[in-house]
């Protein structure tokens, strides 16, 4: 049997974890924190604008449990908000237990508050993982998807310290970058100014510390705009956002929020004396954040070199998806490259062909083009998502974009993938 090793819980590792299995890998999802998903439990939007058609596309190749999960905890669903349309909101509250209990009914061995800390090479193959407790993991292909936030002190250096978000560094440890250890330099994302990282681009605010007609609004419509005072107004916040996607007028002049259990407020962070000037917000309290007046984690400091199969270059047994693979921003964008380096893990395992989805699909564009552009340096200061910003506008000029799954599952059919992560290889 092969043993597929998985360093990272968010969606990522969840879904690679997912499509290892399929393929019939015996499968080992290690997670330093106690909770799944990572910045999915404070995420939410789902299948706004280009991301519904890399949702189908997904569920067409075979990968439909963890889009089955959040359109399951949507609050809300084909909503509009500037810059977006059609979207779905999951409860951010519910979501994580309902991903567990996947992972464990399948069969995947889970392991929680388990921190890697090194690699154990020999030549170009890792043959196993070292953690914080001294113990090994041996196995026979790895995926990296410990994403690209932290340790503490990239938040320190780069962004406003430490926010104390939900990655929890002080408490969990930081996180450590393998494809480093193993001796494969990080590629660091870079801000328009040239400085690296970028700020997470929204916080979360406590519902029920809002005005009655806030939170009832965004109860019954899942969105709610609000004119910031001119005073407050701040352009110059657009340009340290990793969501470019909202990085729009509309976010400097207003506060958008949007419905996900919590209040998602659509902004790196806002200071508290000045929101609670605003009415409506003169108890507002954040839940994530918890120093959301002030700052918000730093992200986009350790992506790995990689080809368009998810496998990392000089590493004959290491893959990546995630914030770890590249400029991305989103859950759906995880899903898509963490289930490509899953069901691949098992292939590369059996010295099989890799799948590299084609252009004719947004999928397989994104990952190709985000890893063309990352290559020169203006491509470092972009950020590449289905739902926004320089990618969105792709999709729609190569007629990749649409919201009708007949038409995608034609595409994927006459493309002969049409459920291809389903298909056990062992």
């Amino acid at each position: 049997m092969v043993k597929v090793i998985i360093i990272g819980g968010g969606w990522a590792g969840c879904a690679a974890a997912i499509t290892a299995k399929k393929a019939g890998a015996d499968v080992h999802l290690f997670e330093r924190t106690d909770l799944l998903l990572g910045l999915g439990n404070v995420g939410g939007i789902m299948r706004n604008n280009g991301r519904y058609t890399a949702a189908e596309e997904s569920i067409l190749l075979g990968a439909k449990e963890l889009f089955e999960i959040t359109d399951e905890c949507a609050r809300h669903k084909d909503i509009d908000f500037p810059g977006h349309k059609h979207a779905s909101l999951y409860d951010v509250t519910i979501i994580e237990p309902k991903v567990r209990r996947l992972i464990n009914s399948m069969g995947i061995s889970l392991y929680l508050q388990h921190r890697a800390t090194d690699v154990i090479k020999e030549n170009n193959r890792i043959t196993g993982i070292k953690f914080s407790d001294n113990t090994v993991i041996e196995g026979d292909v790895f995926i990296e998807t410990t994403g690209s936030t932290g340790p503490m002190g990239n938040c320190l250096k780069y962004g406003n310290g430490c926010a104390m978000c939900i990655l929890r560094c002080p408490s969990f440890g930081p996180r450590v970058s393998l494809n480093q250890k193993a001796g494969v330099e990080d590629i660091l994302g870079q801000r328009s100014n040239g400085s690296y990282g970028a700020f997470s681009g929204s916080c979360k605010l406590n519902k029920e510390s809002l005005g009655t007609e806030i939170a009832k609004e965004l109860n019954e419509k899942g969105v709610m705009v609000v004119e910031v005072p001119e005073a407050d107004i701040n352009l110059d916040k657009l340009d340290m956002k990793v969501c470019q996607q909202y990085a729009l007028r509309e976010y400097a002049e207003n506060l958008v929020l949007l419905d996900t259990g919590h209040a998602k407020l659509m902004a790196p962070f806002y200071p508290l004396e000045k929101l609670r000037k605003i009415e409506g917000f003169e108890n507002a309290k954040y839940e994530d954040p918890y120093a959301g007046g002030i700052g918000n984690s730093i992200r986009y400091l350790s992506i790995a070199p990689r080809n368009n199969r998810m496998k990392v270059d000089h590493l004959d047994n290491l893959l990546c998806a995630g914030e770890k693979s590249g400029l991305f921003v989103g859950h759906t964008e995880a899903i898509v490259t963490g289930s490509l380096a899953g069901h691949n893990s098992v292939r590369l395992a059996l010295g099989m062909p890799l799948l590299e989805l084609p252009r004719s699909i947004a999928s397989g564009d994104l990952i190709a083009y985000a890893n063309e552009e990352i290559k020169g340096k203006e491509g470092l200061k972009k950020r590449y998502t289905f739902a926004g910003s320089i990618y969105f506008n792709r999709m729609k000029e190569l007629n990749l974009y649409t919201t009708n799954a007949e038409v995608l599952k034609s595409k994927i059919e006459r493309l002969n993938l049409l459920n291809i992560y389903n298909e056990k290889l062992i």
